[in-house]
């Protein structure tokens, strides 16, 4: 069984809510409150970040901070690709989402001669575009640009050219584009979507298992399924953006919220059954924001019994 090794991407520059940048000290604070050592166990590497820039004055409105986001995922890249090649599993633990294009593109580069899939766990598709976003926040943006899908149908905004450089930018990051093939992408407890998403997820035929379904169907049937329509891949990539959980059950603490989500049991179950396939290389857990949690650190110390519960076999 490989060792982990945690990188600490504590960007948040593609998000729409300050905060998440704080997550990974608010996952730090409820590993010392539960008495765990955890984060002492394990070689860590914190990554740089661009977060002043969200002072700049000049804001692209159809892609904000794309510019510093690929510079981002371009370290998020690298860091992934050094720490498999030393044979590590990474735990990436990032504040916003945008950055996870950068963890996809590391895995496709280490990697190159493999087939990749991607389990999201996740409240939302991330499935838009500089061109069909209705907020220009990027971390609505990170499975697009792996798919390499431009949304040009439902486009909306005019989108500048140095944007749309930027945007190619992120498409193009690993060494084939697309990164990810659209039947190699699953979803789980994606509720909150905008219409153009569903219909790029299904004329992509992107498989998504609501919440309703699991509980309907067992969750071991959905994983099961998942995991044969994975058959074909090499390596299984896991990102957990913790909006998957349920904000009236566990807290607001991130940045944005939905009902009707997992509790946590069921992603561990959820994730273990992934785990079992014996094709993770990687997992990430990302979107906590602490400034937003309304019951302390509630967000971050779920998150951490998470993310012990599946590890600390390791």
């Amino acid at each position: 069984m490989k060792s982990i090794k945690v990188l600490k991407n504590r960007s948040d520059i593609g998000a729409g809510t300050r905060g998440s940048d704080m997550g990974i000290d608010a996952l730090e604070i409820a590993a010392i409150n539960l008495g765990s050592d955890f984060f002492n166990r394990y070689p860590f590497e914190d990554l740089p970040t661009h977060n002043e820039t969200v002072y700049n004055k000049d804001q692209n409105s159809t892609a904000k901070r794309i510019n510093f986001v690929a510079k981002q995922c371009e370290r998020v890249k690298n860091a992934t690709v050094k720490v498999l090649q030393e044979g590590f599993l990474p735990l990436i633990l990032s504040g916003d989402h945008s950055s996870a294009l950068g963890s996809l593109a590391g895995i496709q580069c280490a990697f190159p001669e493999q087939t990749i899939g991607a389990v999201w766990i996740d409240a939302h598709a991330d499935l838009h575009s500089p061109f069909s976003t209705p907020s220009g926040n990027v971390h609505g943006m990170p499975l697009a640009a792996a798919l390499a899908i431009d949304n040009i149908e439902y486009k909306r905004n005019d989108v500048s050219d140095l944007a749309r450089s930027d945007w190619e930018r992120l498409k193009n990051m690993g060494t084939v584009c697309p990164i990810l093939k659209s039947q190699h992408l699953i979803y789980f407890g994606v509720r909150d979507i905008e219409e153009e998403e569903k219909e790029i997820m299904s004329l992509n035929q992107i498989k998504n298992y609501p919440v309703h379904e699991i509980r309907y169907r067992s969750l071991t049937a959905c994983v099961n399924e998942a995991l044969v329509q994975l058959k074909d891949v090499d390596l299984i990539y896991i990102s957990f953006d913790v909006d998957a959980l349920d904000c009236d059950l566990i807290s607001r603490g991130t940045g944005t919220p939905v009902p009707k989500g997992f509790d946590p049991v069921e992603v561990i179950d959820l994730i273990k059954g992934i785990q079992a396939s014996g094709k993770v290389v990687a997992l990430e857990v990302c979107e906590i924001n602490p400034l937003l949690d309304e019951k302390g650190n509630r967000m971050a110390e779920t998150a951490f019994e998470i993310i012990q519960t599946l590890l600390d076999s390791y």
